[in-house]
């Protein structure tokens, strides 16, 4: 039933998946169902309700990842890191949780379906150092753009983005950025089935 329903959400997209990025991607809604009964990862209870609002709202901002190193800070069970690393095989994936159940999570999800382009790392993001810097810096988890952006600051390479999920347009924070910063691109996502407006807000350091 969830292959049927991942292809009807697929095919109200321009997004093209393999059958193997199919299989992660519903082994996935597996593994977070049967895990989240005993550590409670997401209030989303249903396997169908997981594909629209965790699956497909991760796997709509794939074609904004340009560069091939992300960190996904605060990232929970896993979103939109894990979603995004099977859709993107080529680029490597940092996922920060300071929760260990939920990091525990991700290591076996990363053994069982065979993901192997993703980092777990426990830590608390202010604490977190990264020699390189990352292409683009994933958040769907921050309150606002500020907390983002005061926590997250050492974060991105020098041409690197902050890329934040957001449901509606965020007009006020935006207007109101520090001034080391700048909004360089907003865009309205379309999640199929999904009650509700996403966005996804880019902002680099100026």
């Amino acid at each position: 039933m969830l292959e049927k329903k991942l292809e009807l959400l697929l095919k109200k997209t321009d997004l093209s998946v393999s059958d193997q990025q199919k299989t992660q991607l519903i082994g996935l809604v597996n593994l977070l169902h049967k895990w989240n009964k005993a550590y409670n990862l997401t209030s989303v209870r249903q396997p169908e309700d997981m594909l629209v609002k965790h699956i497909m709202d991760s796997i709509v901002v794939s074609p904004f990842l340009n560069g091939s190193r992300f960190i996904d800070v605060g990232t929970g069970p896993g979103l939109p890191g894990l979603p995004l690393a099977i859709m993107n095989p080529d680029k490597e994936f940092v996922l920060l949780d300071s929760l260990g159940k939920r990091i525990r999570f991700i290591r076996q999800v990363l053994l069982e379906l065979g993901i192997k382009n993703v980092t777990p790392v426990q830590s608390r993001v202010e604490q977190y150092q990264d020699e390189l810097g990352f292409d683009g810096v994933l958040s769907r988890a921050f309150a606002s753009l500020h907390d983002m952006l005061n926590w997250c600051p050492h974060l991105p390479s020098q041409q690197g983005l902050f890329m934040a999920l957001k449901g509606q347009l965020p007009t006020t924070e935006i207007d109101t950025l520090p001034s080391e910063f700048e909004c360089v691109a907003t865009h309205e996502l379309t999640v199929p089935e999904l009650e509700g407006e996403r966005h996804l807000v880019l902002i680099k350091k100026v």
